[in-house]
C-alpha cells in the first residue's frame, strides 16, 4: 500500500499509462491541442535550444521537438508510454530523474506531474537537470478541471449511498503555480491559464477518454470496492447540456520558468533608485490652476 501520507498511488499511475499507451491514439487531438499551447511559448524567445527533456509527452511532445532541430530525450514512468517518444527514450519515475545535473537547456512536462505525489521535489530535480538559462515549460490540469464530473460523481454517490469517495484527483489552484515555481528556485516564474471546453454528444465517451489517456482514479484513499452499478449512469444524465451536448471544461495552468543564470536580468536591490518620487509625483501639494 501506499503511504497515508501520499495522495497518489504511483503504482497505480504506472498501471494506467502502460494500459493507455496502446490506446492514446484515440485522445490524440487533446493531447495534440494542450502541446501546441505550451510549446507555442518557444517562439515568444529568442533563445535557440540545443538538448531538451521531454517528460511524459505521451509521444506528441518529442516529435515536435526534434521537429524544431532540437535533439531531445524522453522520459515516462510508464515503460511502454515512454516508447511512444521513439528513441532516445528511458523509463524513470519524475521524483526520482536520473539525469545529471546541467543535462538540458529545456524541459518540457506536458500533462504529466499532476500525480506526482511530492511536486516541488520533483520540480527542484528539474531544475537541477537545467544548464544556466535554462526553460522549463509545463502543463498541469488546475484548480477547475473536471469540475462538472466531480460534482455529478459526489452528488450521485451521496445520493446512492449517503457518502462519496474521491473519484477525480485533486488539481493545484493557478494562483499557487508560479509559486511553487519560484519555491523550487526557477527565475522569472510565470503561471496562465487556459481553458479547453470538450463537448460531448454521449457523455459516458468522456470516461473512455480519461481511460484512454490514462487518466483514470489513482488517489490514493480511493474505494478500491467496485462502485454502485448506477453510480455513473446517474452520474452523467446529470451532467450539464447545451445544445445536445454536454461540456466539460479542462482548465490548464501553462508553466514557465529559467534556470537561474547571472547572465539574467535582476530586480534593482531596495535603495538603489537615483531617481526621488518626488521629483515625479511632486510634494504632495495640490496643483495650482489658471482658471
Amino acid at each position: 500500500m501506499e503511504p497515508m501520507d501520499t495522495p497518489f498511488d504511483r503504482r497505480a499511475v504506472r498501471h494506467h499509462r502502460d494500459r493507455a499507451a496502446a490506446t492514446t491514439a484515440d485522445v490524440a487531438d487533446i493531447l495534440r491541442d494542450a502541446a501546441e499551447r505550451l510549446l507555442d511559448r518557444l517562439d515568444d524567445t529568442t533563445r535557440r535550444f540545443t538538448r531538451a527533456l521531454d517528460v511524459g509527452g505521451r509521444g506528441i511532445v518529442a516529435p515536435r521537438l526534434r521537429a524544431r532541430g532540437i535533439e531531445t530525450f524522453a522520459t515516462d514512468l510508464s515503460p511502454a508510454m515512454a516508447a511512444r517518444a521513439g528513441a532516445p527514450a528511458i523509463a524513470a519515475d519524475e521524483e526520482f530523474l536520473p539525469f545529471a545535473p546541467a543535462s538540458f537547456d529545456l524541459i518540457v512536462a506536458n500533462l504529466s506531474l499532476h500525480w506526482v505525489n511530492d511536486l516541488p521535489g520533483a520540480l527542484i530535480q528539474l531544475r537541477l537537470a537545467l544548464r544556466p538559462d535554462g526553460l522549463f515549460l509545463a502543463s498541469l490540469p488546475a484548480l477547475g478541471t473536471l469540475a462538472e464530473l466531480r460534482t455529478a460523481l459526489t452528488d450521485a454517490e451521496a445520493s446512492l449511498t449517503g457518502g462519496a469517495a474521491p473519484r477525480v484527483s485533486p488539481f493545484p489552484d493557478l494562483r499557487d503555480c508560479a509559486g511553487l515555481l519560484q519555491r523550487a528556485g526557477f527565475a522569472l516564474p510565470v503561471a496562465d491559464g487556459e481553458d479547453i471546453t470538450l463537448a460531448y454528444a454521449n457523455p459516458f465517451a468522456l470516461l473512455r477518454d480519461l481511460r484512454a489517456a490514462g487518466e483514470t482514479n489513482a488517489v490514493a484513499l480511493r474505494d478500491r470496492r467496485p462502485p454502485p452499478r448506477a453510480l455513473f449512469p446517474v452520474a452523467l444524465a446529470s451532467l450539464p447540456a447545451r445544445d445536445g451536448r454536454h461540456p466539460v471544461t479542462l482548465r490548464l495552468a501553462m508553466l514557465t520558468g529559467w534556470s537561474p543564470a547571472p547572465s539574467q536580468k535582476q530586480p534593482a536591490q531596495r535603495g538603489s533608485g537615483q531617481i526621488s518620487l518626488t521629483e515625479i509625483f511632486g510634494d504632495g501639494s495640490p496643483p495650482i490652476s489658471n482658471k
